[in-house]
């Protein structure tokens, strides 16, 4: 990071200490308690349901400070994870100091830091989400010489609130429609402002498809889309982003939901994920003539799991009322180029010719010649807002790695490429394989590939058991079926899940 980014970075914290946040130590963090002034502290982690809790603390004086820093507190992991036995659930939360933002919603100044689990050995505990997740990035790493798996986020989203009749814009048009058609523009952009000076690295934000009214209430989807990054930066930014734009909403009176259905007919709400693996600061999936053969190894792997994917990325029943045809959703496994078919996109990328078109749509300027290779990602479509953002990413990273490991991986891969809308050609559509259409289908396609995710334990085999026992309590192997098309059940069945995640 150069001295010019330290001083422009939206985090006052990055400002004031000069320093980019994985560098922060607990000297740092202690400074910045004094210089701000730091009455409260609030130590965050994330739990089995995806959002993240809370323990607050009063600084006494710098002395307390450090020895909360230095030591961190006990919770009751049963109340958290709901597979750890009552009679041995006491874990630790110690804080991660490269994660110290400032709240935004505190009345005193208050410092929040993300935090990691032990047990009772002072060893990470093995069924906690963040551990789970660096558990994948690390065998990753190991397995393809050193390759780094990254990935970059998009929160799509509804704020609910009641109906505003002026410039309301055309029923499921509202895509980047600007102020006063978007009523929730101004709530969107204040919210990136708080996002980033918590470290969010955002790459942008607008308006989506999705708007529609019901009774005395309106409904605007947006998306707010991150950068690609580490996973573990990655996981951590999606997850104060939820946070903070519940609060934001809260603040403003509307209601924000990440759940992935609303209503029967109207476009659900996704969580893509894009991804890319670099090395050395290469992106490994440009080849010399497209994708490379890391981009399509890569590819295969996701391919192969996609089913049992959805037991991380796709957690309650309206998960699957959002998978069906023609609501630019996924349903069957396949990869297409910028085809919003298929269940894996490789979006529209940036060859050196973009250069020509600045200097084209800009007269005055003369081409310039840069590779903006490192901007290629490729987007699993499947993921919605109900995932565990840690689990959904460590169950992407190994599937990522097992498709190094498959046989015939690239030819995998090019067998299930198409370039059609599927879903207007249906002999391309009955040659694909379906995703699963409930939480029971899901667990019986994790319980048939668990042995890949459990493999040199980065899903301990009690999660696994856990989030099948989860997945199975909701008993909806036919309902999607018994409800699809009745609006009323339906709704009924969306609020009761309309704060998952």
């Amino acid at each position: 990071m150069t001295q010019e980014q330290l001083k422009f970075n939206p985090n006052p914290l990055v400002s004031f200490l000069q320093k980019p946040m994985k560098e922060f130590t607990k000297a740092d963090i202690l400074k910045v308690i004094e210089e701000f002034q730091i009455e409260m502290i609030n130590f965050r982690y994330m739990a089995d349901d995806g959002k993240l809790h809370t323990l607050n603390f009063v600084i006494q004086s710098l002395a307390h400070a450090d020895e909360v820093l230095t030591s961190g507190e006990r919770v009751d992991g049963s109340s958290l994870f709901p597979y750890i036995e009552a009679g041995n659930s006491d874990l630790y939360v110690i804080p991660r100091f490269r994660t110290a933002f400032l709240d935004p919603f505190a009345e005193v100044p208050t410092l929040n830091l993300l935090c990691n689990f032990y047990n009772k050995d002072g060893e990470p505990f093995e069924m906690a989400p963040e551990y789970t997740l660096a558990k994948a990035g690390r065998a990753f790493r190991e397995a393809t010489g050193g390759m780094e798996f990254q990935v970059m986020g998009e929160l799509e989203y509804y704020a609910i609130a009641p109906v505003d009749p002026e410039y309301m814009p055309e029923d499921q048009h509202g895509y980047h429609v600007s102020m006063p058609f978007c009523k929730f523009e101004e709530f969107r952009t204040e919210a990136m402002r708080m996002i980033a000076a918590a470290g969010g690295e955002i790459k942008y934000g607008h308006s989506e498809v999705g708007n529609f009214t019901n009774g005395d209430l309106m409904y605007e989807q947006n998306e707010i889309e991150f950068l690609p990054t580490t996973l573990e930066d990655a996981a951590d930014q999606l997850v104060i982003a939820k946070w903070m734009m519940r609060e934001l909403g809260y603040k403003y009176g509307i209601t924000i939901t990440f759940a992935p259905k609303i209503t029967v007919g109207k476009a659900g709400s996704g969580m893509h994920v894009h991804t890319r693996v670099c090395k050395d600061g290469k992106n490994m999936y440009v080849g010399e003539n497209g994708l490379s053969e890391v981009a399509l190894k890569t590819m295969a792997g996701i391919l192969s799991l996609a089913g049992s994917l959805t037991a991380f990325g796709n957690t309650n029943p309206t998960s699957y009322f959002r998978l069906v045809p023609h609501q630019e959703a996924p349903t069957n496994i396949c990869w297409g180029d910028r085809n919003r078919s298929a269940m894996v996109r490789v979006p529209l990328g940036w060859s050196r010719s973009a250069g020509n078109m600045m200097a084209h749509c800009n007269p005055l300027e003369s081409h310039d010649d840069v590779d903006f290779s490192y901007k290629q990602t490729i987007e699993l479509r499947t993921p919605d807002g109900s995932a565990n953002i840690y689990l959904l990413l460590a169950g992407m990273t190994v599937a990522a790695r097992h498709g190094f490991e498959m046989e015939n991986a690239v030819q995998y891969a090019k067998d299930r490429y198409v370039n059609v809308n599927i879903f207007e050609h249906e002999d391309v559509l009955a040659k694909l394989d379906v995703l699963p259409d409930s939480c029971a289908a899901s667990a019986d396609l994790l319980e048939r590939d668990r042995a890949v995710y459990e493999q040199d334990g980065i899903f301990a085999p009690a999660l696994i058991d856990g989030i099948l026992k989860g997945l199975r309590s909701f008993n909806d192997r036919t309902l999607r079926a018994d409800i699809g098309s009745d609006p009323q059940k339906t709704l009924e069945l969306v609020e009761s899940f309309i704060h998952c995640g």
